[in-house]
């Protein structure tokens, strides 16, 4: 077993990625859609809907071997998952699973990211867990990537989908209202934006698997219904990601299988009354479930099961977006309040109320200058190797202030403006460990607790 210091250095190096992405993919996936079909209609099910065509992401956008770190994965994860509902902490440490995974991987620079030994024994027991849980890291780095290409004027913002969605529909037995009464959903949206124009929202189907890239192909079917289930704009026309990373337990490459589905829809351009106010308080809207067909002659189409947004939710739809995004934020520095006033009730506001973070008044929870940026947030301590690792996280002082008092726009506006300069990874000696900082203003940070030795005491009993 490495030493721990070790562990935290290896966090900042540099690993490949092999991604799959071609017309040889899109075949595989499209034969599995096939005989899925063809299964279902023998068994007198309806087949999925699913994207209606499916192509590959061209390797100037996303290259077939990405460099990426590791500490920069593993903090983009726990930003995903502040909000999500599957954890112990009742909404105020969701995002700190992601450290049992600060072992699962190791690589170098030069050399392809596989699981160590310590992959190998979580894979043992919580197999899905872990592929589930890194796919989705991975799947979100390289999508942040592949859109900060193709669009390199704009900021790329991260949403979990469910809890944007819980803004206008209800999606299962706990939430009131009428049910939206279909499983399939993506996993998050992509915001692509920049201040004073309406931004493109593209949903993301994010899966992972501990076999082989047949078990990805079916993955990136399944996929293709869970992406389809929420059009924005007009039918068929919302562009979408999707992703399986297959992480095998044999001893092969990591590799990312990616596809995306092209449509012109996704943009929410103004229309229909009013644009965006970022700055409102959260509306909890009741949007009728179900998707609508163009109409065919005089003839209007049934409805099909999922989620629309229509031109006349455009506005409220941004609104909720940029809400959630700000919700996450705060849940990822510890502050309840903060979080909930970003909140409807369906959506868990009252998760996160009745817990209050030092930081929004004058007294810090935990506070600490990294790059010689001033960062307030919250900490956690575990063991790691046995000796005992403080990891904190938290947002830009100035982030966090904005955010508490509900000034979105100036949040937005904040980071745009500094997204060239803001991101960085890299060991602090000054900090004492791997630090991660997102264009969002987040931080990640890890190190060892001082004043500990991590070789066991040999002295004998007197």
């Amino acid at each position: 077993m490495k030493p721990t210091e070790e562990v935290l250095q290896d966090l900042t190096q540099p690993s490949n990625v092999s991604v799959h992405s071609d017309d040889a993919l899109v075949g595989k996936v499209t034969a599995v859609i096939a005989a899925d079909d063809k299964k279902r209609k023998e068994n007198v099910l309806e087949p999925l809907r699913r994207k209606p065509a499916l192509v590959p992401i061209l390797p100037t956008e996303l290259p077939r071997h990405l460099e990426v770190t590791l500490w920069n994965v593993l903090h983009t994860l726990a930003r995903a998952t502040a909000l999500s509902w599957r954890g112990a902490g009742r909404g105020l440490a969701e995002h700190w699973g992601a450290l049992k995974y600060t072992q699962a991987l190791a690589g170098g620079r030069g050399s392809f990211l596989g699981l160590t030994d310590e992959g190998h024994r979580i894979a043992d027991h919580y197999k899905s867990l872990q592929s589930g849980e890194l796919g989705v890291g991975f799947a979100l780095t390289l999508a942040e990537h592949m859109l900060g290409s193709r669009f390199p004027d704009h900021s790329v913002t991260i949403v979990p989908a469910d809890t944007a969605l819980r803004a206008g529909w209800a999606l299962n037995s706990r939430d009131k209202g009428e049910k939206v009464k279909y499983r399939y959903r993506p996993q998050y949206f992509a915001e692509v934006w920049r201040p004073g124009e309406p931004p493109l929202v593209i949903p993301l189907a994010c899966k992972g698997n501990h076999s082989d890239s047949a078990t990805s192909a079916d993955q990136l079917a399944s996929a293709s219904a869970h992406a389809e289930a929420v059009h924005i704009g007009a039918w068929n026309e919302t562009p979408g990601l999707l992703f399986s990373t297959q992480l095998p337990t044999d001893g092969g490459t990591m590799t990312v299988h990616a596809l995306q589905a092209p449509g012109s829809g996704g943009r929410l351009s103004p229309a229909e009354g009013r644009e965006a106010n970022l700055n409102a308080p959260p509306l909890q809207a009741n949007v009728m479930p179900h998707i609508h067909p163009p109409a065919e002659g005089l003839m209007a189409p049934e409805p099909v099961r999922g989620c629309h947004v229509q031109p006349k939710d455009y506005a409220w739809f941004q609104e909720a977006l940029a809400h959630t995004t700000a919700a996450g934020l705060m849940a990822f520095t510890g502050s309840g309040h903060a979080t909930a006033r970003h909140l409807t009730d369906r959506q868990g506001r009252k998760r996160f109320t009745g817990l209050e973070h030092a930081a929004s008044m004058s007294i810090q929870d935990a506070a600490h200058t990294l790059f010689g940026n001033e960062y307030v947030g919250t900490d956690h301590v575990f063991r790691l190797n046995g000796p005992r690792a403080e990891a904190f996280s938290g947002v830009d002082k100035e982030v966090f202030r904005l955010l508490a008092k509900g000034d979105v726009e100036e949040y937005r506006a904040l980071v745009h403006v500094s997204r060239g300069v803001r991101p960085s990874l890299a060991f602090d000696k000054n900090w004492g460990g791997p630090v991660s900082v997102h264009a969002d203003g987040s931080v990640f940070a890890l190190r060892l607790l001082p004043g500990q030795n991590e070789e066991p005491c040999a002295c004998s009993p007197r």
